[in-house]
């Protein structure tokens, strides 16, 4: 019987002792490394375009709030490809982004081009408001649901739009005959065309060596995309006729991003719309106007938004409403937004 309690205990003592040793183990053993997602997102701006460092920033934010399993890679220049390349892979579900426009979106979304049209919106609380309307947020659905865009962000505002040309402009007459440089979607073929100009479409990079050549007589564009573009060096006056409102958004594959997981689709949505933010405002407050007494320094002549006829730029932009038949959905923007023409 002792020989049997000796055994017992034995055996006992062992198999406590293996146990110990296989937690043992289990503890020294490294934890499973969670996945890595990479997103590559494309923008058409300079390296030294004010953009760049908002990317640059809301990327950093990412990865610091993700211990770098979500990486937003960013490639200035459109070193990825053309805007509508890259607009189509992200409909496809691929893992890269666009810094893209409502003018873009609208050939998927129609009535959702309204928000590029001329003497839209005046200000960046404007645009803030904007996302929380019903009817901007019914486009923003069918864009996910039904076009495989999933919109990030759109308060990046990229300050007004003006005319960049080498005769003054004060007046839509005085845009009669001038071939006209823009994006060559829909909505701002129609704006520049309903403000006065020819507008001729043409690719971002192509614009310096265009207006060497003659084949566009003129730009619209911000003080800042003129000053890092160098465009002071072909044409001589800019004049303030603000008559877009730049609203940038941020898109990516709703696929893609639906395949993350839930706490990092809020960072990449929270980051993004925060450093949107915070560029918009030195945008508009500070880059814009220092980006202004740059170009007057190079030589170009300012026409201020004082000499230029607003109210006949104005009444000249309903015609691309009209010819859109986008005015229904600006009135029904302009109702919930508690805004009057």
């Amino acid at each position: 019987m002792k020989k049997r309690i000796i055994l017992f205990l034995i055996l006992v003592a062992v198999v406590g002792s293996c146990q110990l040793f296989a937690e043992g183990k289990k503890e020294e053993a490294p934890a499973a490394e969670a996945k890595k997602y990479v997103l590559k997102f494309n923008h058409v701006l300079t390296p030294q375009d004010p953009y760049q460092k908002a990317f640059e920033k809301w990327a950093l934010a990412v990865s610091n709030r993700t211990n770098g399993n979500l990486t937003v890679e960013i490639y200035p220049s459109g070193q990825l490809g053309v805007e509508e390349d890259i607009l189509e892979q992200i409909k496809q579900g691929a893992n890269v982004g666009q810094n893209t426009d409502a003018a873009r979106l609208g050939q998927y979304v129609p009535a959702m081009a309204v928000m590029n049209a001329p003497y839209f919106v005046d200000s960046l609380e404007e645009v803030i408001k904007l996302n929380d309307l019903p009817t901007v947020k019914a486009w923003k659905a069918e864009l996910e649901q039904k076009q495989g865009f999933k919109v990030l962000s759109f308060f990046w505002v990229q300050g007004f739009r003006q005319m960049i040309t080498n005769k003054p402009i004060r007046h839509p007459n005085d845009l009669a005959g001038l071939r006209i440089r823009t994006p060559g979607a829909p909505i701002w073929q129609e704006s520049i065309r309903a403000i006065g100009a020819t507008p001729v479409a043409m690719n971002y990079g192509d614009m310096y060596s265009g207006l060497q050549t003659k084949a566009i007589d003129g730009l619209e564009l911000s003080f800042t995309a003129t000053a890092t573009g160098n465009f002071f060096e072909v044409c001589k006056y800019a004049s303030e006729t603000k008559h877009i409102l730049r609203i940038n958004f941020e898109v990516i594959s709703s696929s893609w991003f639906n395949s993350l997981p839930p706490e990092y689709q809020k960072i990449l949505e929270e980051e993004c719309n925060k450093a949107g933010l915070e560029v918009s405002r030195q945008y508009l407050e500070t880059i814009d106007v220092q980006s202004l007494k740059l170009l007057q320094a190079k030589g170009m002549t300012l026409i201020p938004a004082s000499e230029i006829d607003m109210k006949a730029f104005k009444a000249a932009g309903e015609k691309a409403y009209q010819k859109l038949n986008l005015t229904a959905a600006r009135d029904q923007v302009y109702k919930e937004l508690g805004k009057t023409k």
